[in-house]
């Protein structure tokens, strides 16, 4: 399908908005030419007149208006776009034009306008469209939040660290994760952790010479118990040594899957500091487990849920995945199910996003129906009478059914560090492969980014380097 630009170069958003209508269609685009045959949509600027005209087939769909704002120019045209091709399609995308990753965040910044509910949700209907459902979701999210942004100070930050290896790979992974069980993993593993733990350390000393004050420390990765015990203690013997613990907020370990967990490695993660641990099934379908590469079963999860509870862990997490391969709405409403039952402190359901390095990417399996809207809407509908409250909320592209990623949790279980992260409101500062780090100014919101080597292979053999390049972090605190 072609897409024309006439007196515009909004491309970026008018094929994020057709991706939602058509997501497996290429596009050849062109700019400042006639399109005149086959399917095609035509984006037209011409001073103050803004148009569209879109051809499907047999059929046509086309919208205009006198634009008096410039600066809206591309939203009218994104709105218009997306009215021809709900007309054509018959498709109604519930979070309605709206592409970007972060919808919570604009409701936070109306509410910090003094902006009420009703004129909330009327501006953003107004403007993307969206249902009246996901407007509920959004907002509830951000009032779930709120405490919790008052809570920060000027000079707190999150530290992350990577840990990308995991037992095996799953099939829906677009991680930078490798299998513990390869043999150049094996190899590079002793020297990656002795590397990570120097990067704490100097991490820990730029944090203390800008008066920086840790607030939240997340472990994840990957799977960061598919490390040995003694590897695992290593890396958190660095952090307990390194950084005062006893005045970080929350510390979470995402000791992720039941094939990983032991009650050695448990016992480390508790007598390190950690308060908060994930414990990860995606699905208690055993063939569903299967049919995305898991080597565990759904009684292992129980096992290892069981586990952690009697090694005194009283914040647990459990993520789910709505519309994994081979899952039906059933057993999907089973898991679910389930996992009330376990009564953890908070549940995340994602939707299954289909990136192209994962192995499930194909379009038979992004042309997946509308069952999983429905997995999703009951997996929301069960939280919510079972006492959970969504509290972070992000999308992704290639997302299935344009749907969204949302924590749940118990009042006053909330994860700190998905909020601040997924908000954008603090500094995370970032170890390990693959680590980006975010660099907050807590008074402009101005972000800047420091991005670790990708692969644990370059993350050794150019430690230095990468060090060097975060002596950009004093530079950023200096201008604050």
């Amino acid at each position: 399908m072609t897409i024309g630009f006439k007196g515009n170069s909004f491309k970026y958003e008018i094929e994020a908005v057709m991706k939602l209508f058509l997501p497996l269609i290429t596009f050849d685009f062109v700019f400042e030419e006639n399109v005149t045959v086959g399917n095609r949509a035509v984006i037209s600027k011409d001073g103050s007149s803004l148009s569209v005209e879109v051809v499907l087939g047999e059929k046509t769909a086309r919208r205009s208006l006198t634009s008096d704002d410039e600066s809206s120019d591309e939203l009218s045209l994104c709105r218009m776009l997306y009215l021809c091709m709900n007309e054509l399609t018959g498709i109604t995308p519930e979070w309605g034009c709206l592409t970007g990753i972060r919808p919570v965040k604009k409701v936070n910044a109306m509410l910090d306008n003094g902006l009420s509910k009703p004129e909330i949700f009327a501006k953003l209907q107004d403007m993307y469209m969206i249902s009246e459902n996901k407007l509920e979701l959004a907002y509830q999210t951000a009032i779930t939040q709120k405490k919790y942004f008052d809570s920060l100070t000027n000079r707190s930050f999150s530290l992350y660290i990577s840990v990308p290896f995991c037992p095996s790979r799953c099939a829906y992974c677009s991680f930078v994760s490798h299998s513990i069980e390869s043999a150049g993993a094996k190899k590079l593993l002793p020297e990656y952790v002795k590397m990570m733990c120097a990067e704490i350390e100097q991490t820990s000393k730029i944090a203390h010479e800008l008066s920086l004050t840790p607030d939240t420390i997340y472990i994840g990765g990957g799977t960061p118990t598919a490390l040995s015990a003694d590897q695992l203690e290593a890396v958190m013997h660095s952090v307990k040594k390194s950084f005062d613990i006893s005045k970080i907020r929350e510390y979470t370990v995402e000791a992720g899957r039941a094939d990983t967990i032991t009650p050695k490695k448990l016992e480390i993660i508790k007598e390190n500091g950690a308060t908060r641990i994930s414990v990860n099934p995606q699905t208690l379908n055993d063939a569903v487990l299967k049919a995305i590469s898991r080597r565990h079963t759904a009684q292992d999860v129980l096992d290892a849920f069981a586990l952690a509870r009697k090694t005194g862990f009283d914040n647990i997490n459990m993520d789910t995945i709505a519309g994994l391969p081979t899952d039906t709405y059933d057993s999907f409403q089973s898991t679910i199910n389930r996992l009330c039952d376990l009564d953890p402190e908070s549940i995340t359901i994602h939707t299954l996003t289909l990136k192209r390095s994962s192995s499930l990417f194909s379009e038979e399996n992004l042309a997946l129906d509308s069952r999983i809207t429905d997995m999703v809407n009951y997996g929301q509908k069960t939280l919510l009478e079972h006492g959970y409250l969504p509290y972070y909320l992000y999308r992704q592209k290639n997302t299935v059914d344009n749907l969204e990623n949302v924590g749940y949790a118990k009042k006053g279980y909330e994860c700190l560090y998905n909020i601040y992260i997924m908000e954008e409101a603090q500094t995370i500062l970032a170890v390990g492969a693959a680590g980006s780090t975010k660099l907050v100014n807590p008074h402009t919101g101005k972000i800047e980014r420091l991005f670790n080597y990708k692969f644990p292979y370059e993350y050794i053999s150019r430690h230095e380097k990468m060090l060097e390049k975060k002596q950009k972090i004093y530079d950023f605190y200096g201008m604050i």
